[in-house]
């Protein structure tokens, strides 16, 4: 009987199909991909603009991470979370949602400069490809700059064997990036040392107290973990913390 009804349904929709299709024509678009030769270079740097799109389209969440503010805010996030001892409370989906609007946030000034300067100029057919590139990374780099130690360029320029460059102009968008991210894990890691030391105060007196108590097979984070997220709370932590975390990037 199932059998049967589903016979008669799949009948059923295939006449309805065909009368649809006897009164409008629809027309599906269709894509041919293929390698043929060819003797124009132009069509040889279209295929090869269009390879280079995909890739950057590819390594989009790399350029983000490594760019612009995200690094050091999902580090501190991370820390926050490990010094708490709440496993994985927040989730990681929500850290990293956090940790994207506020890149948004703190990044938004850059990003309307490069939407004034490069896409709109270069979508209005006002500036060639190759300025809207140079105009969109101007501010990036203004931005990756002031977040750098001089040290870590100084670094980076030294094992690239350059010359020493004169103005920020003259540093190669290949130098300071891995500076810039450099710099950003430096400073990640000492605000989560800040951020740890009241956490581990509370465990270390909880271990004592434990241990004064002779408790010894009791986990001291069992005890801890009330008392640090009370104090998170009471010194509303994540309103101090997303706020130092925008104000280090003045």
């Amino acid at each position: 009987m199932k059998i049967g009804r589903l016979l008669c349904l799949t009948t059923i929709l295939a006449l309805l199909t065909g009368a649809f299709a006897a009164h409008a024509q629809v027309t599906l678009p269709n894509i041919n991909l293929g390698f043929k030769s060819t003797n124009n270079p132009q069509e040889v740097v279209g295929a090869i603009k269009i390879l280079m799109i995909l890739t950057v389209l590819t390594l989009a969440p790399a350029i983000l991470i490594m760019m612009t503010a995200f690094t050091r805010i999902i580090i501190v996030l991370s820390f926050v979370r490990q010094a708490l001892g709440t496993m994985q409370m927040p989730p990681n989906q929500l850290l990293v949602g956090l940790a994207l609007f506020l890149t948004f946030f703190i990044m938004s000034p850059f990003f309307n400069q490069i939407n004034t300067n490069a896409l709109q100029p270069y979508l209005n057919n006002q500036i060639s490809q190759e300025v809207a590139i140079d105009n969109a990374l101007a501010p990036i780099r203004v931005f990756m700059f002031h977040q750098t130690r001089a040290t870590d360029l100084q670094l980076f320029i030294r094992l690239s064997k350059m010359a020493t460059p004169r103005t920020r102009a003259d540093v190669p968008t290949t130098v300071l990036i891995p500076a810039f991210v450099l710099s950003e894990l430096k400073t990640a890691f000492q605000i989560g040392f800040i951020i740890y030391l009241p956490f581990l105060v509370i465990d270390m007196v909880a271990a004592s107290v434990l241990m004064a108590m002779g408790m010894m097979m009791l986990p001291p984070v069992v005890i801890s973990l009330p008392f640090k997220i009370m104090l998170f709370v009471l010194v509303d932590g994540w309103t101090l913390l997303i706020g130092s975390l925008v104000k280090s990037f003045g």
